[in-house]
């Protein structure tokens, strides 16, 4: 069946593409949720949450306060363009993926050098600015300023596939072009705002990726595959590349107060830091403090954190590359990613039980003398 057959097969006339959208929408009107990025018309408080929602859930961007301690440090586009990058990293510190916020202050210098500090109005100038593609062009322009312009994200893409009983794998060039299809002919030319949020509130809450509640479906009727009883199967994905496994290994070497940090490599990390690596060879003279396991992309890395045993403890000094920094104050560390933060944590709470432990040993042998 053809994309235009398929979509006729739910919605044959346009009155049945209107209830569609008034039900949704007022659904949403009742049911959706308060977040600050939906409580403004400001395309930057926009942008910046539609980037940082990438890749990161709501609730560990809202529970960690990351939205809004950036907009408290960084209010507005000349802000952050006159920001120096180390201090945007360290605010976006523990979100992952980096050039998300290089991006975001690129764009900045852009809307205030090149528009004036005004966000552009159209898609064609949206589009071009670094990092901003078709999901975030459409959610800027039409929850900042109501453009009938659709949007397609993992929750659009699950209603949409349910909706219309697509059995296609999704995550394909074609599929995709089909999606933004009927993304596009459901978009309302009035209350854009209101219907993007809502389709992607949906597949939130209700239209969820396992157990969907079809009972609680503001639009159940329309849904080919809550009729068919299909909604549990679907949306069909193409298998996805093997995770691969890797080993690392880092140092934690501190001295008084100072810990040793070795700035990363490659341009998508410029800027960030990290413990500094050891060969395969190099762990052999060091011991095992602890490891973990962290995923990238379609990585699964065993991380081991290493410390020097006491006859090498002092000989380790800073190489090319890198610095000493006072481990006390994390506000004051350079921006890390979140594996070497974590290491970090625990390598504190570690830290901190041995001192306890030999202050109450101490104590008790006073009590013994």
């Amino acid at each position: 069946m053809s994309e235009v057959c398929h979509f006729n097969s739910v919605f044959s006339n346009l009155s049945r593409v209107n209830k569609f959208q008034k039900r949704l929408i007022d659904w949403f009107d009742t049911e959706g949720k308060s977040y600050p990025w939906r409580e403004t018309s400001d395309p930057y408080a926009i942008l910046v949450s539609e980037l940082m929602l990438q890749q990161t859930q709501i609730a560990t961007v809202l529970r960690r306060g990351y939205f809004t301690r950036w907009i408290a440090k960084f209010p507005d586009w000349a802000s952050l363009a006159e920001a120096e990058e180390p201090e945007v990293l360290k605010m976006w510190e523990g979100l992952g993926y980096y050039n998300r916020a290089r991006n975001l202050q690129k764009t900045a210098g852009i809307i205030v050098d090149a528009f004036e500090g005004r966000f552009p109005e159209t898609y064609e100038e949206v589009i071009s600015l670094p990092g901003v593609g078709r999901y975030t062009a459409g959610a800027v322009l039409s929850f900042a300023f109501g453009k009938s312009i659709p949007i397609v994200d993992g929750n659009v893409i699950r209603v949409l596939s349910r909706i219309m009983a697509f059995h296609e794998p999704v995550n394909t060039p074609s599929s995709s072009a089909t999606l933004w299809e009927w993304a596009e002919r459901l978009t309302p030319r009035k209350n854009a705002r209101a219907y993007n949020s809502g389709v992607m509130e949906l597949g939130q809450t209700i239209c969820r990726k396992s157990s969907p509640d079809c009972e609680a479906c503001p639009v159940s009727q329309f849904c080919l595959a809550n009729q068919r009883g299909e909604s549990a199967v679907l949306p069909v994905k193409k298998a996805t590349e093997k995770v691969t496994r890797l080993n690392e290994n880092a140092l934690i070497l501190v001295r008084g107060e100072k810990i040793l940090l070795a700035e990363e490599s490659g341009s998508r990390r410029k800027g960030m830091w990290r413990l500094p690596e050891l060969t395969s060879e190099e762990s052999a003279d060091f011991e095992e403090c602890f490891r973990f396991d962290y995923a990238i992309t379609r990585y699964k890395v065993n991380l081991r954190i290493l410390t020097p045993n006491p006859a090498s403890a002092g000989s380790r000094v800073a190489e090319p590359g890198e610095a000493w920094f006072d481990l006390r104050d994390s506000e004051k560390l350079p921006p890390m990613g979140s594996p070497y933060r974590k290491a970090l944590s625990k390598y504190r709470e570690i830290r901190e039980e041995l001192l306890f432990q030999a202050e109450n040993e101490g104590d008790r042998k006073q009590k013994i003398g």
